[in-house]
C-alpha cells in the first residue's frame, strides 16, 4: 500500500530537486511563499512549514525582508563526500548488483543501547503523529509483530548485499532517522543507492568513520559466502545533517576480496 506524501514534504522534495539539479544555485533566492503556495495549491502555512524545516536543516537561509535563499554552507567544505560502491565498481568496469536482504521499521521500545546513544533517542516512545508514525506490515517493510502498531517508527533498518561480477563484496547494515527521511524505507535499494538517496534528500554536513578487522559472525559469513570467523574489514560510519545523526552504517567486506586505498 502506497502512503500519501504530505503536502509540506512534497514541497521540500521539489525544492531539494531544484537545488540538486542546479536550477537553484547556492546563494540564489528561491520562489516566494506565495508563488509556492499557488504552484502546489496549498496554504502559505504549509509552505512555511516546508521552508522552516529546510532552514533548520541548513539547506535554506531565510532573510527577513529579503526572501529565502539556498544556503551557501551545504556546498562548501562542510559537505561530506561519501564513496559509492556502485559507482566505484562500475568505474572499474565490473558488473554491479545489489540484493536487499531485509528492510524494517524500528520503534523506540525496540532499540538497543548502542542505537539510543548513536541517534540520541531516550526511553520515551515517539508520539504516533510523527512523520514516520503508524508504519504497518506491508510488502516492503514491517514493524515487529510484538510491538504496538500505534508506536511510531524512529529508525529504519536495511541490510543489503553488494555484488561485483556475481560475487558478494560488501554487506551493508544501515540505520536511518525515520523522522527526517520518512520515505526512505519505501525505496527499492536494488536500484537506488542508499547513500545517494540520503544525500539527495537531506544534505550531509559532517561525518566520522572507523575501519577495523573483525572475525565474521554467522550472518555476515553467510551473506559474504565465506567461512564463519573469517577475517573481514568493517567500515563503521555515521553522518550528520542539521546537527543530528542522520544515518549509521556498518559495511562488512571479505578480507581477501577488498582493500581500502587513497592518495595523500
Amino acid at each position: 500500500m502506497t502512503k500519501t506524501v504530505p503536502a509540506y514534504q512534497r514541497i521540500k522534495n521539489a525544492i531539494l530537486d531544484n537545488i540538486h539539479s542546479g536550477k537553484w544555485q547556492a546563494g540564489e533566492a528561491i520562489s516566494t511563499e506565495m508563488a509556492l503556495a499557488e504552484e502546489f495549491e496549498v496554504s502559505r502555512m504549509t509552505v512555511n512549514r516546508a521552508l522552516k524545516e529546510l532552514s533548520e536543516e541548513r539547506v535554506l537561509e531565510r532573510r527577513q525582508g529579503s526572501g529565502t535563499f539556498v544556503a551557501q554552507q551545504q556546498f562548501n567544505h562542510t559537505f561530506v563526500e561519501v564513496r559509492n560502491i556502485a559507482q566505484d565498481l562500475k568505474s572499474a568496469n565490473r558488473d554491479y548488483q545489489a540484493r536487499v536482504v531485509s528492510k524494517r521499521a524500528i520503534t523506540a521500545s525496540m532499540l538497543d543501547d548502542e542505537m539510543r546513544r548513536k541517534f540520541g533517542i531516550d526511553e520515551a516512545v515517539v508520539p504516533s503523529n510523527s512523520k514516520a508514525a503508524n508504519a504497518k506490515n506491508v510488502d516492503s517493510y514491517s514493524i515487529d509483530s510484538n510491538t504496538d502498531s500505534t508506536e511510531a517508527a524512529v529508525l529504519y533498518e536495511v541490510k543489503i548485499i553488494h555484488f561485483a561480477d556475481g560475487q558478494p563484496i560488501q554487506f551493508e547494515e544501515r540505520w536511518v532517522d525515520a523522522t527526517k527521511v520518512p520515505e526512505f524505507i519505501e525505496q527499492d535499494f536494488s536500484v537506488v543507492n542508499t547513500s545517494d538517496y540520503l544525500i539527495a534528500k537531506s544534505p550531509l554536513e559532517r561525518g566520522n568513520y572507523t575501519i577495523r578487522a573483525l572475525a565474521a559472525p554467522d550472518e555476515i559469513a553467510n551473506a559474504l559466502q565465506i567461512a564463519p570467523q573469517s577475517p573481514t574489514l568493517v567500515l563503521r560510519r555515521q553522518t550528520y545533517s542539521a546537527g543530528r545523526v542522520l544515518t549509521f552504517v556498518k559495511m562488512w567486506h571479505a578480507g581477501d576480496r577488498y582493500q581500502f586505498s587513497g592518495k595523500l
